[in-house]
This record gives C-alpha cells, structure tokens and sequence, in this order.
C-alpha cells in the first residue's frame, strides 16, 4: 500500500503548473512516511484552481480532538473497491476528491525466503510531477476551534509492473493522469467516481532503494531514491 511518497516544492509547483494558484509553501520532499501525518500538496475540488496543503490521514467528522485524531484507525489508504461502503469514506467520495502531487512513491517487495522486503521507487520516466486520487474530509479539533483538510489516497488493484513490485498484495495508489484530473474533480455521480477509479495504464519507471519502510533517523534526503 501506499505508505510512503516524496513530493514537489513550492518551486516545482508554480514553474510547472501556471495555470494554478499555488498557496502550498513546502519544500521538496525526498521521502515521507504517512504515519507522521505530514502536509502535502493538494487540489481540493472544493477549489479546483488551487493548490494547498492537505494533512494525511482522512479523519472523519465523528472524531472531534487532535488527540482521537491520532488514535484513529488507520485511514492513510482508501481502496477504491469498498470505498463507497466504508464508515469513514462513504460519508465524502462522492462529494469532496481531490489531487495529491507527488514526484514519486515508494512500495515495498517481497522476496522469497527473506524477513524483510525492500523497497522500490516508483516515478514516472521523463520524473514529472503527476497526481494521486484523493478523497478528503475538513477536520475540525472543537479543542483547538481548528479546521484543515485530511485526505486518504485512494488505491486500485495494481497494473502488471505493480504487481512485480508489490507482489504481496498487489496493489498501487490511484493515478489520475492529466486527461481525467478535471473529470476527476467534477463528478457528480457513484458511477463516473468509479470508471476512473482504475490501475493505471501509462508508463511508470521504478529502481530498488534504500529500505524506507520501518527506518530509523533522517530519510528526508536526496540520496534516499538513489538506486541500489
């Protein structure tokens, strides 16, 4: 699954997309886990010509502190299959979507008769910024009187260079390429939301890394998606 991803600067975002306003102010992120709960780049089709920043880790509106925040069950992944049955999406998938710019992702690989998997780098070949389907709910902490959107990244079955690399549970997130990223955003109905919730079919480029998963220290670096 999706655990782990890098992400554009602000630089990257306004030379590469002039048609948007970027309010996102981070710098280039060579590696993170979503565990942290890190701000990333967004579009939220709440503004679609906007990209802000966006917490991951969708939580629901039931939940009402940052504390119970961080308790919540795990919902850094969506799976696009179960997506409008779930409790904590069904309330938002066909209401508020939107676009995580990434430059890549990692995902791990398991190999026959080793205890841990390594992982691998996925990116696209000419290493542009693409985008991944998200669903989001605005997080309100009543303690705090604070509210900032959360997303999950949404996943589909893998396509065949994913099912390679994470050939355990055969899964990748949602790839929205540039032809559907309006469509993406401006559904309106369960079954267009749906027919675009697929593996993706353009070209990826991938290479074995530095094990990220589990590390310890300063993963937050450019060598970390040097090929090994």
């Amino acid at each position: 699954m999706c655990y782990h991803t890098s992400a554009p600067s602000n630089a990257q975002l306004v030379k590469e997309f002039k048609n948007l306003n970027v309010n996102y102010q981070g710098d280039e992120i060579y590696h993170v886990s979503g565990f942290v709960r890190p701000y990333l780049p967004v579009t939220l089709n709440k503004d679609s010509n906007s990209i802000v920043s966006a917490r991951w880790k969708l939580i629901p509106f039931w939940v009402k502190t940052e504390d119970d925040a961080a308790k919540y069950a795990n919902t850094l992944n969506a799976e696009s299959e179960s997506i409008f049955e779930k409790a904590s999406y069904k309330n938002y998938i066909g209401k508020t979507r939107g676009l995580l710019y990434v430059n890549g992702f990692y995902e791990p690989h398991k190999v026959t008769g080793q205890k841990d998997s390594e992982n691998y780098y996925i990116y696209t070949p000419s290493k542009e910024i693409f985008t991944l389907g998200i669903v989001y709910s605005d997080f309100k902490d009543y303690e705090a009187n604070n509210v900032y959107p959360t997303f999950s990244i949404i996943t589909t079955a893998a396509n065949p260079l994913l099912e390679e690399i994470h050939n355990e549970k055969k899964r990748m997130p949602l790839i929205i390429p540039p032809a559907n990223r309006d469509a993406w955003l401006s559904a309106k109905t369960k079954e267009d939301v749906q027919q675009l919730m697929i593996p993706y079919e353009g070209d990826l480029s991938a290479h074995k890394v530095f094990r990220v998963t589990g590390a310890k220290g300063d993963t937050n670096r450019p060598d970390i998606q040097d090929a090994i």
